[in-house]
Protein backbone atom coordinates (compact mmCIF):
# COMPACT_ATOMS: atom_id res chain seq x y z
CA UNK A 1 0.00 0.00 0.00
CA UNK A 2 1.30 3.45 -0.87
CA UNK A 3 1.44 6.28 1.63
CA UNK A 4 -1.45 8.76 1.59
CA UNK A 5 -0.85 12.00 -0.32
CA UNK A 6 -1.96 14.01 2.71
CA UNK A 7 -1.17 12.22 5.95
CA UNK A 8 -2.04 13.78 9.30
CA UNK A 9 -1.90 11.02 11.91
CA UNK A 10 -3.70 11.73 15.16
CA UNK A 11 -3.52 9.53 18.24
CA UNK A 12 -7.06 8.45 19.07
CA UNK A 13 -6.43 8.51 22.82
CA UNK A 14 -5.40 12.19 22.63
CA UNK A 15 -8.89 13.26 21.56
CA UNK A 16 -10.57 12.81 24.94
CA UNK A 17 -14.16 13.39 26.01
CA UNK A 18 -13.78 17.17 25.74
CA UNK A 19 -12.99 16.87 22.04
CA UNK A 20 -10.38 18.45 19.85
CA UNK A 21 -10.30 20.77 16.85
CA UNK A 22 -7.83 20.08 14.03
CA UNK A 23 -7.14 22.10 10.89
CA UNK A 24 -5.32 20.67 7.89
CA UNK A 25 -3.75 22.82 5.19
CA UNK A 26 -2.31 20.78 2.32
CA UNK A 27 1.12 21.81 1.04
CA UNK A 28 1.64 22.54 -2.68
CA UNK A 29 3.39 19.15 -3.10
CA UNK A 30 0.47 17.39 -1.40
CA UNK A 31 -2.01 19.22 -3.65
CA UNK A 32 -0.09 18.06 -6.73
CA UNK A 33 -0.14 14.45 -5.49
CA UNK A 34 -3.87 14.60 -4.67
CA UNK A 35 -4.66 16.02 -8.13
CA UNK A 36 -2.77 13.12 -9.70
CA UNK A 37 -4.69 10.61 -7.53
CA UNK A 38 -8.06 12.18 -8.37
CA UNK A 39 -7.28 12.46 -12.08
CA UNK A 40 -7.87 16.20 -12.26
CA UNK A 41 -5.61 18.81 -13.91
CA UNK A 42 -4.72 20.59 -10.64
CA UNK A 43 -5.62 21.17 -7.02
CA UNK A 44 -4.69 24.73 -6.10
CA UNK A 45 -5.52 24.53 -2.38
CA UNK A 46 -7.13 22.25 0.18
CA UNK A 47 -8.11 23.17 3.73
CA UNK A 48 -9.97 20.84 6.05
CA UNK A 49 -11.34 21.32 9.55
CA UNK A 50 -12.28 18.58 11.97
CA UNK A 51 -14.06 18.66 15.31
CA UNK A 52 -13.26 15.35 17.01
CA UNK A 53 -15.04 13.81 19.98
CA UNK A 54 -14.20 10.54 21.76
CA UNK A 55 -17.08 8.07 21.89
CA UNK A 56 -17.73 4.88 23.82
CA UNK A 57 -15.77 1.85 22.65
CA UNK A 58 -12.71 3.82 21.49
CA UNK A 59 -14.61 5.25 18.50
CA UNK A 60 -14.21 8.88 17.48
CA UNK A 61 -16.88 11.13 16.01
CA UNK A 62 -15.64 13.62 13.44
CA UNK A 63 -17.62 16.55 12.13
CA UNK A 64 -15.70 18.26 9.40
CA UNK A 65 -15.67 20.56 6.43
CA UNK A 66 -13.34 21.34 3.59
CA UNK A 67 -12.71 23.99 0.99
CA UNK A 68 -10.77 23.19 -2.17
CA UNK A 69 -9.79 25.18 -5.27
CA UNK A 70 -9.57 22.78 -8.20
CA UNK A 71 -8.90 22.89 -11.91
CA UNK A 72 -11.29 20.65 -13.84
CA UNK A 73 -11.79 19.76 -17.49
CA UNK A 74 -15.18 20.62 -18.98
CA UNK A 75 -16.99 17.56 -20.37
CA UNK A 76 -18.52 19.70 -23.13
CA UNK A 77 -15.71 21.95 -24.36
CA UNK A 78 -12.69 20.07 -22.93
CA UNK A 79 -11.40 23.42 -21.66
CA UNK A 80 -9.91 23.59 -18.19
CA UNK A 81 -11.50 25.88 -15.63
CA UNK A 82 -11.06 26.68 -11.95
CA UNK A 83 -13.81 25.92 -9.47
CA UNK A 84 -14.30 25.90 -5.72
CA UNK A 85 -15.63 22.95 -3.80
CA UNK A 86 -16.98 23.23 -0.24
CA UNK A 87 -18.61 20.51 1.80
CA UNK A 88 -19.43 19.50 5.36
CA UNK A 89 -19.39 15.88 6.49
CA UNK A 90 -19.66 13.58 9.49
CA UNK A 91 -17.62 10.41 10.06
CA UNK A 92 -16.94 7.86 12.75
CA UNK A 93 -13.50 6.38 13.19
CA UNK A 94 -13.80 2.91 14.71
CA UNK A 95 -11.13 0.43 15.80
CA UNK A 96 -10.50 -2.17 13.11
CA UNK A 97 -12.74 -5.19 13.57
CA UNK A 98 -15.45 -3.19 15.37
CA UNK A 99 -17.18 -1.82 12.29
CA UNK A 100 -20.96 -2.06 12.16
CA UNK A 101 -21.86 -5.29 10.34
CA UNK A 102 -25.00 -3.97 8.63
CA UNK A 103 -24.59 -0.20 8.59
CA UNK A 104 -27.59 2.05 8.17
CA UNK A 105 -27.14 4.00 4.90
CA UNK A 106 -28.35 7.11 6.74
CA UNK A 107 -25.70 6.86 9.48
CA UNK A 108 -22.24 8.41 9.40
CA UNK A 109 -19.63 6.57 7.34
CA UNK A 110 -17.26 4.46 9.42
CA UNK A 111 -13.53 4.49 8.84
CA UNK A 112 -11.60 1.69 10.54
CA UNK A 113 -8.26 2.47 12.17
CA UNK A 114 -5.54 0.39 13.79
CA UNK A 115 -2.64 1.01 16.12
CA UNK A 116 -4.57 3.69 18.00
CA UNK A 117 -3.99 6.24 15.21
CA UNK A 118 -6.47 7.85 12.81
CA UNK A 119 -5.30 9.59 9.63
CA UNK A 120 -7.27 12.79 9.23
CA UNK A 121 -5.42 13.73 6.03
CA UNK A 122 -6.49 10.57 4.22
CA UNK A 123 -10.07 10.98 5.49
CA UNK A 124 -10.05 14.55 4.10
CA UNK A 125 -8.87 13.45 0.65
CA UNK A 126 -11.52 10.73 0.57
CA UNK A 127 -14.23 13.32 1.29
CA UNK A 128 -12.96 15.53 -1.55
CA UNK A 129 -13.00 12.53 -3.90
CA UNK A 130 -16.56 11.63 -2.90
CA UNK A 131 -17.74 15.18 -3.59
CA UNK A 132 -16.15 15.58 -7.05
CA UNK A 133 -18.61 16.35 -9.83
CA UNK A 134 -18.31 13.39 -12.24
CA UNK A 135 -19.34 15.62 -15.17
CA UNK A 136 -17.75 19.04 -14.60
CA UNK A 137 -19.06 21.76 -16.86
CA UNK A 138 -17.56 25.19 -17.39
CA UNK A 139 -20.04 28.05 -16.98
CA UNK A 140 -21.57 28.88 -20.34
CA UNK A 141 -20.52 25.62 -22.01
CA UNK A 142 -23.31 24.30 -24.23
CA UNK A 143 -23.63 21.15 -26.25
CA UNK A 144 -23.60 21.48 -30.03
CA UNK A 145 -27.12 21.65 -31.46
CA UNK A 146 -27.04 18.18 -33.02
CA UNK A 147 -26.01 16.55 -29.76
CA UNK A 148 -28.43 18.60 -27.69
CA UNK A 149 -31.52 18.11 -29.86
CA UNK A 150 -34.16 16.50 -27.70
CA UNK A 151 -36.09 14.74 -30.46
CA UNK A 152 -33.18 13.13 -32.29
CA UNK A 153 -33.13 9.38 -31.85
CA UNK A 154 -29.73 7.64 -31.71
CA UNK A 155 -31.16 5.24 -34.29
CA UNK A 156 -31.86 8.13 -36.66
CA UNK A 157 -28.23 9.14 -36.38
CA UNK A 158 -27.16 5.57 -37.21
CA UNK A 159 -29.55 5.49 -40.16
CA UNK A 160 -28.04 8.72 -41.48
CA UNK A 161 -24.57 7.18 -41.29
CA UNK A 162 -25.80 4.07 -43.10
CA UNK A 163 -27.36 6.21 -45.84
CA UNK A 164 -23.99 7.90 -46.48
CA UNK A 165 -22.44 4.54 -47.43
Amino acid sequence: MTAPEVSRPQRADAVGKGGMAVEIIATPAECTAVARRLGIPALRSLVGKFQLLALEGDAISANGSFSARLVRECVVSLETFETTQRESFSLRFVPEGRETQDPDPESDDEIPFSGGVIDLGEALVEQVALDLDPFPRKDGAVLPEAAAAENVSPFAALAALRAKR
